[in-house]
């Protein structure tokens, strides 16, 4: 049985978290270099999709502690043993089952006498039958005429999950003549939500789907009722047009108020439930159970990769690994999904839930508090909407935010145009690649006001503020500060050092510092140290309001009583201010027009 530590107590974790080496994204990326990485720096996914992480900060030296904390953690193990029946969710004392709704990978669980398996596939052989009977006519109306609609009515993976799916392949069953039933979903209990799906709706012609696994949730049955409302009002008889989704042992489960029930089981989370019946029956409904059986097999495939031992043949595990690097290790709080292709404009919602729900906890499974970062905040829009959106903070923020772009060679229905020597689909690509590159590389430019790359501001713990500007830094320690320039490190009691540069940002001249200190505390003075020079205040006392001006006088000034920094470069006035926080804020400077 696999043992379970936190991260923090893991050998290989404390080595990851020691390491000082970092991958340089502009230097691997670049000339015939960088085009091997891209093609090495690949593994295959399931049905033809692949993988690339050639643009993370990542390269053999990183992998291989990444590869040492998966195994002494037990990642593949601890997977085995999900997908054998081990009760996971130790916190309401529940085995983990999704898995069992599209395939088997070990060996038949049985839980109360009951196989899983056989379970999830005999619903879901219910549910094909009945979209068929939908179909074929035979489920009707009271009039004797066809549902053409369906409409689901569930909140949080009883939406999400589904929702997704349903948009992903809209456009594609459309295309290839699939589309059997317009699909809408309900959600909020804003009444404006339910009312907004009702007008645009036929609901004489609707079949309505109740998803609630406990047969409680308020969201849920409010919807219920606002909806029954509708078809009471209409002449119709809400029995006629509504169907559940829900446990066997809810009040749902044998209610006459529905045509027919449908069942999931404790073992399956909302969030994981889109291959059960919670989505199997609007998207059998929808597209037909072929359909969805195509989709239960593509998960499948997906499964049987993610219980592979090796991350480097494990796609799911190795984006995994590389996403604990970048929350714990390099510190990124957020990282943004970006798919390049409208029919996945749901997706990051509904990874939002499966990966935000999952790790949204301050305590390991045993109820102990953990003291490190249990995931990222998700968000994301479709390319290139995001590009005129929030990709401006991406590119010029101050924060580092990992990405993860989605894309695909061709679109789902094939209908394109040329325009300017292009397709659309071209042109959709070309910006997938060169947001990739922008984004990982940079871009430098002569013009200051366009390039204030790698410079940073540090709070450390002994108490100074330090300034990396490439070549040369700043330190400030109380009324003690050192300029370090070209390897050589010069002190003095408080200084403002007079720059000589034409053209390259902090090319200072070799100072040599001798001079008197001051008291902390005592007013700004001039002191004569072959430059010239500015004594200030104890910036101890003052961390906060940040600024750093380029001003026209040539000078690099610290003005402690407000702890500003002003730096000049050719005459050119630029400005951005940082709040320092706290002792241990690290905060990356970008440009600011």
């Amino acid at each position: 049985m696999a043992g379970w530590k936190n991260l923090d107590t893991l050998e290989a974790y404390r080595a990851l978290a020691a390491s000082e080496h970092r991958v340089d994204l502009r230097e691997v990326l670049a000339g015939e270099a960088g085009a091997e990485r891209v093609k090495k720096y690949c593994v295959p996914m399931a049905c033809g999709l692949a993988y690339n992480y050639a643009s993370k900060q990542v390269d053999e030296e990183v992998l291989g502690m990444l590869a040492a904390l998966a195994e002494e953690s037990e990642l593949a193990g601890k997977f085995e043993e999900l997908y054998n029946g081990a009760m996971i969710n130790t916190g309401e004392k529940r085995l983990v089952l999704h898995h069992l709704t599209r395939g088997q990978l070990g060996d038949p669980v049985v839980s109360d006498g009951v196989d899983k398996r056989a379970f999830y596939t005999g619903e879901q052989a219910k549910i094909a039958e009945f979209a068929a009977r939908v179909h074929a006519g035979e489920i009707c109306n009271a009039a004797g005429e066809k549902f053409t609609t369906v409409v689901q009515i569930g909140i949080g993976g009883s939406d999400l999950g589904p929702r997704a799916m349903y948009i992903a392949l809209e456009n594609w069953a459309r295309a290839n003549g699939c589309l059997l039933m317009d699909a809408k979903f309900i959600s909020n209990v804003d009444p404006d939500d339910a009312v907004s799906v009702l007008n645009t709706i036929d609901v004489a012609h609707t079949l309505f789907i109740l998803v609630s696994k406990s047969g409680t949730t308020l969201e849920t049955l409010t919807n219920e009722a606002f909806v029954k409302n509708a078809l009471t009002e209409a002449g119709l008889d809400p029995s006629c047009h509504m169907i559940a989704v829900t446990s066997e042992t809810s009040p749902l489960a044998s209610s006459s108020d529905y045509l027919a029930a449908f069942f999931m089981d404790d073992y399956i989370g909302g969030r994981y439930s889109s291959t059960s019946a919670v989505g199997g029956a609007v998207l059998s409904l929808a597209f037909g159970s072929d359909v969805f059986d195509r989709f239960l097999c593509g998960a499948a495939e997906a499964d049987k990769l993610a219980a592979l031992a090796d991350p480097m043949k494990n796609p799911a595990m190795l984006d995994a690994l590389i996403g604990v690097y970048e929350r714990n290790i390099l510190g990124y709080e957020s990282t943004a999904v970006l798919p390049y292709a409208q029919a996945l404009a749901r997706f990051p919602a509904h990874l939002q839930q499966a990966d935000m729900e999952s790790n949204g906890k301050s305590v390991n499974r045993f109820g102990e508090p953990v003291d490190y970062k249990t995931g990222p905040v998700l968000f994301g829009e479709p390319g290139t909407n995001g590009q005129h959106s929030f990709y401006q903070l991406l590119h010029q923020g101050k924060d580092i935010v990992p990405l993860q772009f989605i894309g695909f060679r061709e679109n789902q229905t094939g209908v394109d145009v040329d325009i300017q020597g292009s397709t659309s689909q071209k042109k959709l690509g070309a910006n997938v690649a060169a947001q990739i590159v922008a984004l990982a590389c940079g871009k430098g430019d002569d013009n200051l006001n366009k390039n204030f790359d790698d410079v940073y501001f540090y709070i450390e713990e002994d108490g100074y503020l330090e300034i990396d500007p490439a070549s040369a830094e700043v330190f400030i320690t109380g009324n003690q500060s050192t300029f370090v320039y070209d390897g050589k490190e010069h002190r003095s009691e408080g200084y403002a050092a007079e720059i000589t540069s034409d053209h390259d940002l902090y090319q200072p001249e070799d100072f040599e510092y001798t001079g008197a200190a001051i008291a902390s505390g005592t007013d700004a003075e001039s002191y004569d140290m072959g430059l010239e020079s500015r004594y200030f205040k104890n910036l101890n006392a003052n961390f906060e309001d940040v600024q750093f001006h380029v001003e026209e006088d040539g000078w690099l000034e610290i003005l402690p009583a407000s702890a500003e920094v002003y730096i000049t470069e050719k005459q050119e006035n630029h400005f951005a201010s940082v709040p320092v926080i706290s002792m241990s804020s690290i905060i990356q400077f970008a440009s600011e027009s």
